[in-house]
């Protein structure tokens, strides 16, 4: 019975160990990423990690599918993402990039691109975002969109009220950029982004929905409504007056610290990275996730949300099934640590019955030999 306990014993032993091997990996996967939950940059930074290490070739063929899409900016994002990572680009692939960036950055496309964002306010990327923005900076931008809305409001007709409060906030926040030497600028170019990506179909459902919310109770309607119906070319500044008028600046804290955090964005990752963080995320609090990992990522910022998608900014697993994987390890090394307790006091036990069997087996022969030479009668 004893060999068996042992075998048995050393079989769970294995097969723990086994099962360790095979668990461990999943279990330091699983952990890390519980461990970074909280920290954009560094949760983005484990899961790039881990898909490079199981493709090489990915950041390669992200590149090649960016310039393909005639999108200079991604490709030039996964080469700093590459760089970061230590993945080596092939030189005519990164001159291939070098020559896309060199060519979006022509004068003749940025100029172009400037004017096409201060006539239209749509933006695409920087040059096309600083005309719309200084269209808002000299408030047409945002006169155009409140004239615009309000008037609908004015015909009874329900108006965008997410464009309409963002053109209110921004008709307020450009006094305070022109006050501040352009300190508010940030914010003022993240209202900007915001309104063009809902203009534009740019802006998750989510944070639509929220956005929208958020925006109802912004502008005060009736005041707005006077301010459109009574509206005068010749009255410019009373004009402005009465449209600042019908804006609620208590109302608005939820939007103005979105549209700061989509600045954020904007000045470490670029207006498409800004664009792309805002079709995505599903509230603020993605936004504000996004910013943290702009500011730590910089530049490779629209690769890893290329590659993660909303990943990038929480955990796409559930955090049930990450730590399905450590209370696996957990359960595994418990078994482990007890198969090696029990296969060490089974060994023992074997090893002192054996010595005991020795110890007696001596102890009746040395009975036995003197039993033989004591004389008859003599007790030994």
């Amino acid at each position: 019975m004893g060999p068996f306990r042992i075998a048995a014993s050393l079989t769970s032993l294995l097969a723990c160990a086994a099962a360790g091997a095979l668990l461990w990996p999943h279990a330091e996967h699983a952990g890390l990423i519980l461990a970074a939950r909280d920290d954009p940059a560094r949760l983005s930074e484990i899961q790039i990690n881990s898909a490079v290490r199981n493709d090489p070739t990915v950041i390669s063929r992200q590149i090649d599918a960016a310039l393909a899409a005639d999108d200079a900016g991604l490709a030039g994002s996964f080469v700093e993402l590459a760089a970061a990572q230590g993945v080596v680009i092939a030189d005519a692939q990164r001159d291939r990039v070098a020559a896309a960036v060199t060519e979006h950055d022509s004068a003749s496309q940025v100029a172009g691109r400037f004017v096409t964002g201060l006539v239209t306010g749509e933006a695409d990327d920087a040059a096309s975002l600083s005309g719309t923005v200084a269209g808002d900076l000299f408030v047409f931008g945002d006169v155009r969109d409140v004239v615009k809305q309000g008037s609908r409001l004015v015909a009874g007709k329900e108006p965008d009220r997410l464009i309409l409060g963002l053109a209110a906030a921004g008709l307020a926040v450009t006094a305070a950029t022109y006050v501040s030497v352009g300190g508010a600028a940030p914010l003022r170019a993240g209202l900007t982004m915001v309104k063009d990506a809902r203009r534009v179909g740019r802006l998750g459902k989510g944070l639509s929905r929220w956005a929208g919310r958020s925006a109802r109770d912004v502008v005060d309607a009736p005041l707005l409504r006077k301010a459109v119906a009574t509206a005068s070319i010749a009255r410019p500044g009373q004009t402005l007056r009465a449209m600042k008028a019908a804006f609620r600046t208590g109302k608005a804290g939820a939007l103005v610290r979105l549209a700061k955090d989509v600045g954020r964005v904007g000045e470490k990752a670029g207006t498409r990275g800004a664009f792309d963080v805002l079709k995505i995320a599903e509230s603020p609090k993605d936004v504000a996730r996004a910013a943290r990992l702009a500011g730590a990522k910089g530049g490779q910022t629209r690769a890893i949300l290329k590659m993660l998608g909303r990943g990038a900014l929480l955990l796409a697993t559930g955090a049930f099934d990450l730590a399905f994987w450590v209370f696996g390890a957990l359960l595994t090394l418990f078994g482990f640590l007890a198969s090696i307790k029990s296969t060490s006091e089974r060994l023992t036990s074997a090893w002192l019955r054996r010595r005991k069997a020795k110890r007696l087996k001596l102890s009746r022969g040395s009975a036995s030999l003197r039993s033989r030479a004591s004389p008859p009668g003599q007790i030994a």
